[in-house]
This record gives C-alpha cells, sequence and structure tokens, in this order.
C-alpha cells in the first residue's frame, strides 16, 4: 500500500515536468506557426489579408476563385476557404484553419498542392504572424 502511495505520488510530482516537452510537431499540411493570439484573431487577420491581397488585388493566380470565410466556428477552428469562383458550393480546393491559444494555423487542400503552394504556405505564414502585407502578387 505505502510502496503504490509512493508510486503515485511520484508520477503526479512528473506531470508538471512532461507539460514542458516540446510540442508534437504538426502534420504535412500544418503551416507550423504558433503565435499568441487567439484562433479567431489570426483567422480574422489571414482572412482580411488574403481577401486584400490574393482577391482585391485581381491577382491572376486567385482570379478563379473566391474566397469564403467561415469564421463563427462552434468547433473552435475558424476557417476561411477559397471555392470556385462560378461554383463556390463546390468543394473547397484550400482550407485555412486555426485552432487553440497559441492559434496553430494548417492549411491544405489541392491548391497547396499546385504550383502556387510554397506562395500560399508564405503568405500565411506571414499574416499569421501579424504582417497584412501583400507580397508575391504577379
Amino acid at each position: 500500500m505505502k510502496r503504490t502511495f509512493l508510486a503515485v505520488a511520484a508520477a503526479t510530482a512528473l506531470l508538471p515536468l512532461a507539460a514542458c516537452q516540446s510540442e508534437k510537431k504538426p502534420g504535412p499540411g500544418a503551416i507550423a506557426l504558433s503565435s499568441e493570439n487567439t484562433a479567431l484573431s489570426t483567422m480574422e487577420r489571414v482572412a482580411l489579408a488574403a481577401n486584400s491581397c490574393w482577391f482585391k488585388s485581381k491577382d491572376a493566380a486567385f482570379r478563379p476563385y473566391r474566397l469564403a470565410p467561415e469564421l463563427n466556428s462552434f468547433t473552435g477552428r475558424p476557417r476561411i476557404l477559397v471555392v470556385p469562383a462560378r461554383n463556390p458550393g463546390d468543394r473547397p480546393l484550400l482550407v485555412v484553419q486555426a485552432e487553440g491559444h497559441p492559434a496553430k494555423v494548417e492549411a491544405f487542400g489541392p491548391l497547396m498542392q499546385g504550383s502556387h503552394g510554397n506562395r500560399i504556405a508564405s503568405d500565411i505564414r506571414r499574416w499569421s504572424a501579424g504582417d497584412n502585407g501583400c507580397a508575391g502578387v504577379g
């Protein structure tokens, strides 16, 4: 009985140390960015910058697409979608979502695999970090 109590006490004492371990590495579609902002505030910033830099600027790379923000999320994962402009009800071609505090941003979908994938990842990483400027407009 005494030995069991000591084992439980030792394990309980080590729990705070386990919490200090490095975070799990993000999956293959993750942008791998953490900030001190909430998921919602991060995605609001990303949505505004994406709208301004990709769509309102009439960037040729995004001309065939339309932005569909879904920031009011009951799952704790606000997101934006990039969908075909001619059929906005179609399957999203890009999903950018965040969750947690600090926010962890993830982007995935066919556009990430295409010729603009690196640029999209770079833009999202920059906007998530607080820079709302447009770079790489082509």
